[in-house]
């Protein structure tokens, strides 16, 4: 039987926390959360791009727990802003999810629809107890829209088209944006990152 490794997650968040776990399972990696491993530790994030600040959590984490660490930083990055919100996507004006998502587009207001073009991004981090750091990225292309659709997801989804499916992020299934996202797609790196790293373990 394939020996089970705790790794901890740099959050609370019981959604992140099934996501990055279900794809982990696999390599008879156990993803744990912060509560549930007993640590508070809120890391200033002050890092200028994803990769840093998905590092900082993780390095935090790993050091208040003992355990190897996950962590991720994601955003959205917007062409015609160059760039923004992106690392303070979270953090882009004061308020709820909603009041970003409507700065957001006040901010697009007057860009054209071949202008419109932006990616999510996220960085997936990984901590050891030894000093070994690992990142992995991934993104997923889309085009802003200029008004929200669907009920689903969270933050910028309404917003965030993808021609190819002829959906928003938040008209789509929870299973088929798992599959495709940004963070989804760094998720897959880690997981092969992770096989490659057990398996050297092994030997």
């Amino acid at each position: 039987m394939k020996e089970q490794i705790s790794f901890l997650l740099a959050s609370n968040n019981p959604k992140k926390q099934k996501e990055m776990g279900d794809i982990l399972a696999g390599l008879g990696i156990q993803v744990i959360s912060m509560a549930q491993a007993g640590i508070d530790v809120q890391p200033e994030e002050t890092g200028a791009t994803f990769e840093e600040n998905a590092l900082i959590k993780a390095k935090a984490v790993c050091r208040a727990g003992g355990l190897p660490a996950l962590a991720d930083d994601s955003g959205l990055a917007v062409e015609a802003l160059g760039g923004a919100p992106g690392v303070r996507s979270a953090r882009y004006c004061p308020g709820t999810d909603w009041d970003r998502l409507e700065f957001l587009l006040k901010n697009m207001e007057n860009v054209p629809e071949e202008k419109r073009g932006a990616k999510f991004v996220s960085a997936v981090a990984c901590a050891w107890p030894d000093g070994r750091t690992a990142v992995w990225r991934g993104e997923c292309p889309g085009v802003l829209l200029q008004a929200p659709r669907g009920q689903g997801g969270f933050g910028y989804d309404p917003i965030f088209y993808l021609p190819e499916y002829g959906q928003t992020f938040a008209e789509m299934s929870q299973q088929l944006k798992n599959k495709i996202s940004h963070r989804a797609r760094a998720m897959e790196q880690c997981a092969a990152g992770l096989a490659e790293q057990i398996k050297t373990a092994g030997k």
